[in-house]
């Protein structure tokens, strides 16, 4: 019968089912329901029905596609009554169900019946006790949530992998650990090379589609026929966002990492970001795909994300070069009519707000300073690798001497304008009582100096426990010098060995006192920082020859 055309009502059978509710056997599965409700019908002569169900939802959430079609079509004025087999099926969140069963479906005439619970809205005497039977009912569900909660926390914090699915790369075994995935391991391992060779998500995606790789969905549905991210006009159309979320996991380490996120509450889906402090991290657990190093490389690339010029290149030092004066990145300027000998990199503030000088500098100079730098470092490291060792160790310690050192003159000064301070209050205080000050000047007088004691205090908790820790950093030199002996003396500048060996770049304004154009520049290299060659050094050198680097690269023109 074509209910739209002969404008009859119908009763709407509604039948739910959760993932919970199936422990419980068959009694609520969904073709019991629907035997219920069929036979409920029959027995009153009820012949114009349709069936809604939702399997797998939970009866927090009112968001279920079954529960929606029946609610649109009960605005549409299609159904005269709503029949489920007890009211947990209809929902438990006792707030929202008593708005439908006691407001809205009233409103628009619709009879509400719940079977087995013997509720008819027709019959106002027996639904008296329908609101607590809805409040036992989410009661049950935040009861059954804390349950699951606790599994999963102890499950968690056994070191188990608390996610359903295996990431990108990786496959499930029987016993539930990650096993490396032939055919797509290589595809993660090109993913992060071509990160750390300096190109940006949305290009990676663009090559990964030319070279027609599979997308993670395209592979999903081959192997179990789901088509939720499959798109067979597009099985090789990559999106930046999936090369983002490959990138930033870190279940390639062969790490577990358990509660990343979380629920708002049990009738809430919506899932929030826990700090780090919250997250339990347990190493070794199955077998790494990518090297720490490449990780730390790639972690670091990404938080200096760039921007593609108009031409839709990246130049080669973009996210890497700073302003030394004004701290803001250097902006990589060029045209199609330029040669690669006329680009150049300028201050991001004095390009856009004229607020720094433009600390101009032609790419092809840089290009030369730090491959030269680069040459010099990787020489002195693979020849003298004892004597780099105590030189960086020793520009290290110097340099975290002289951040406590600072730390504790601002401490100290902090310090002294806060017992300043307290002075200027009391004396404050003092004045408005003898009538020296109006109640008006004294609050706000008051309420300035207040407010930057309030301040001067969190500074001095913030720098206190740099000034009164003794405990040194340790430099991870041993993967700095991994990634050297990686290399012969390197005769070309990549970005692949760019991203490897350096951290930033920091170019200073030039100097043009002596009536030549000098400027220089600091190279922070990857895991060992800054390094600052004294002459002494230079003369260390097994061939003592003029390889080794002496203080910062400068450019002279």
């Amino acid at each position: 019968m074509n209910r739209q055309l002969t404008n009859e009502k119908w009763a709407a059978l509604y039948v739910r089912l959760s993932r919970d509710d199936e422990n419980e056997g068959d009694s609520n599965s969904i073709a019991h329901q629907i035997d219920i409700l069929a036979k409920y019908c029959k027995d009153r002569e009820i012949t114009d029905y349709k069936i809604y169900k939702d399997d797998g939802f939970s009866g927090t959430n009112f968001r279920r596609p079954g529960f929606q079609e029946m609610l649109a079509d009960i605005e549409s004025g299609l159904v005269s009554m709503v029949i489920v087999k007890d009211m947990s099926r209809f929902g438990r969140n006792y707030l929202e169900v008593g708005l439908y069963t006691e407001v809205r479906f009233p409103e628009m005439g619709v009879r509400f019946i719940a079977v087995n619970d013997g509720v008819d809205s027709d019959d106002q005497m027996g639904s008296d006790f329908t609101p607590f039977r809805n409040i036992i009912n989410e009661w049950y569900a935040k009861d059954t949530s804390k349950k699951i909660r606790a599994v999963f926390r102890n499950k968690g914090m056994s070191g188990q992998r608390l996610a359903t699915s295996a990431p990108y790369g990786y496959i499930k075994g029987t016993d539930g650990h990650l096993i490396i995935d032939e055919e797509t391991a290589p595809v993660v391992k090109l993913i992060f090379q071509l990160c750390v060779e300096g190109n940006g998500p949305s290009k990676i995606a663009r090559m990964l589609k030319e070279r027609g790789i599979p997308t993670p969905g395209t592979i999903e549905f081959r192997r179990t026929g789901r088509t939720r991210n499959y798109h067979p006009d597009d099985p090789c159309g990559w999106k930046d966002s999936s090369v983002v979320y490959i990138l930033g996991q870190d279940a390639y380490l062969g790490r577990t990492t358990n509660f990343k996120g979380t629920k708002l509450s049990y009738k809430s889906k919506k899932r929030i970001a826990n700090p780090p402090d919250k997250w339990a991290i347990f190493e070794n657990t199955h077998e790494a795909i990518i090297d720490k190093d490449t990780w730390e490389i790639v972690q670091k690339a990404r938080e200096q994300r760039r921007r593609p010029t108009k031409m839709g290149e990246m130049g080669m030092f973009s996210g890497l070069a700073y302003c030394a004066d004004c701290g803001a990145r250097l902006y990589h300027c060029r045209t199609t009519s330029w040669t690669h000998e006329q680009e150049c990199y300028t201050c991001s503030s004095y390009r856009t707000r004229k607020q720094c000088s433009a600390h101009y500098i032609r790419a092809v100079v840089l290009e030369q300073l730090v491959l030269q730098n680069l040459q010099r470092v990787v020489v002195y490291a693979q020849e003298d690798e004892d004597e780099f060792v105590r030189l960086v160790m020793t520009n290290k310690l110097a340099a975290q001497s002289a951040e406590r050192e600072q730390a504790k003159r601002k401490l100290e000064k902090a310090e002294h304008r806060i017992n300043e301070l307290d002075a200027i209050i009391r004396r404050l205080y003092e004045d408005h009582v003898l009538g020296k000050l109006s109640e008006e000047r004294f609050a706000k007088m008051s309420g300035d100096y207040e407010r930057e004691q309030a301040e001067l205090k969190q500074t001095v908790s913030e720098l206190r426990p740099t000034v009164e820790s003794a405990e040194e950093q340790a430099v991870n030199l041993q993967s700095f010098l991994k990634i050297v002996r990686k290399y012969t003396e390197p005769t070309e500048l990549t970005p692949a060995l760019l991203r490897e060996f350096v951290e930033k770049i920091v170019v200073h304004a030039p100097d043009k006192s002596t009536g030549h154009r000098v400027q220089r520049i600091d190279i922070h290299y990857n895991f060992i920082g800054e390094i600052d060659f004294s002459p002494e050094f230079s003369r260390s050198s097994k061939n003592n020859n003029s390889m080794i680097p002496k203080y910062h690269a400068v450019a002279v023109g």
